[in-house]
């Protein structure tokens, strides 16, 4: 019997541990360092075990929780996109974690953990939040004799000076968020009191600015299927210019190696505008049990290391979540152009604190599409999304 007793205690201990499964996006290069945060965890203690599983993109990973809500099978911990919290906290899907965040570090930045509060409550835990970028051409500016743009009016001379017969000045997608991003720089919003504002000053100036360069020939428009093209374009040279956050050039790095060099520039900013605050929170779904609500902010704090931090920013480009580690990034925020990028956090915040906002975005990105790759007046598309968003509002 004696030989039975290690066995038994070991089963015993196994049945102790709180499993928490886990459905996480960490595609590459961030992916190594989740994977070693969330193995590191389970060796470090043993009273809770993530269960993890790659469950795609951001877009991918949503559709799937949604049927999983509804038919059952959805995890205790989800990893997300932020635009999607508000909606899940609303419909009762995240359950509030303001019990357990006692026993936080206090260098936390107090934006981040904003970010991810619902009507004061918070509902998620800050993973990576990243700040947008304008990318450019190096190689092709130089030639030309072009600074980084510092107005939008600059991009729009930039891209009129790069276009050619074979070539466009930018590549614009047709997506949300970059469209969202121009918005905020010029102060605007696409809701305005729980409402869609689709038709207001910003938000017409900023279709028509892109509408301008594309009819011009100086842009080339993208939708959301086409994504891949968006990227291409600039990738072998067809666009010189493109909107994207922080972290999509070490996605790109991480696959291929660039013929040109990579310039990444503060998105261009009016007075008073700001730039969207994005990417991943992890939040712990209903059903989830206190222990396992308990497991999942001990992984969020095992997560906060600093030299995990550091690694975590390295690799992804996401901004450092907390004061302690910036010692260990030092030498990487000395880069005067990330430093630059990194300094956009100061007048960040969410892209979209607003439930509603998931149902409309599709309404407004066909406006989007029609406008830029259709030929449709931006009034025009934009009065259509607006009523569409409207009366789905009213039902």
């Amino acid at each position: 019997m004696r030989g039975l007793a290690f066995p038994l205690f070991l089963a015993s201990l196994a049945l102790a541990q709180v499993s928490i499964p886990f459905w996480h996006t960490a595609g590459p290069p961030g992916d190594k360092v989740l994977e070693e945060a969330i193995r590191s965890f389970n060796e470090s203690q043993k009273a809770y075990r993530l269960e993890a599983r790659y469950v795609g993109d951001y877009r991918e990973a949503g559709v799937k929780l949604l049927s999983a809500l509804r038919a059952g099978g959805a995890p205790v911990l989800f990893h997300g996109e932020l635009s999607f919290l508000p909606r899940l906290a609303q419909e009762g899907a995240a359950i509030p974690l303001d019990a357990y965040l006692k026993d936080l570090p206090r260098d936390l930045y107090p934006e981040m953990m904003r970010a991810v509060q619902v009507k004061g409550k918070t509902f998620g835990l800050p993973l990576g939040f990243s700040v947008p970028a304008l990318y450019y051409n190096k190689d092709a500016f130089r030639a030309k004799g072009l600074r980084p743009p510092r107005t939008w009016a600059e991009v729009e001379e930039a891209a009129s000076r790069l276009a050619s017969r074979t070539a466009k000045g930018m590549v614009i997608s047709t997506d949300i968020w970059s469209f969202n991003a121009i918005v905020m720089s010029l102060g605007g919003s696409l809701v305005k009191d729980g409402l869609p504002a689709f038709t207001s000053k910003e938000v017409v100036a900023a279709l028509e600015m892109l509408y301008r360069m594309v009819q011009k020939g100086h842009a080339q428009a993208r939708n959301l299927a086409e994504a891949q093209f968006a990227v291409a374009d600039f990738l072998r040279t067809k666009a010189f210019m493109g909107i994207g956050p922080t972290t999509a050039l070490p996605v790109v790095l991480a696959q291929t190696a660039l013929p040109f060099g990579v310039g990444m520039a503060p998105l261009p900013r009016e007075p008073g505008g700001g730039v969207p605050l994005s990417g991943a929170v992890l939040v712990v779904l209903k059903g989830a049990s206190p222990e396992q609500a308990q497991g999942a902010v001990a992984f969020f704090r095992h997560f906060l290391d600093p030299r995990r931090q550091a690694a975590w920013v390295r690799t992804t480009w996401y901004l450092p979540l907390r004061k302690e580690a910036e010692k260990e990034l030092s030498d990487f925020l000395k880069d005067p152009e990330r430093a630059a990028l990194f300094a956009q956090a100061e007048v960040a915040r969410p892209w979209s604190q607003d439930p509603e906002l998931v149902v409309w975005y599709s309404y407004l990105e066909e406006a989007l599409e029609r406008s830029l790759k259709q030929g449709v007046k931006p009034q025009v598309a934009l009065e259509e999304a607006q009523r569409k968003a409207l009366a789905v509002e009213r039902r």
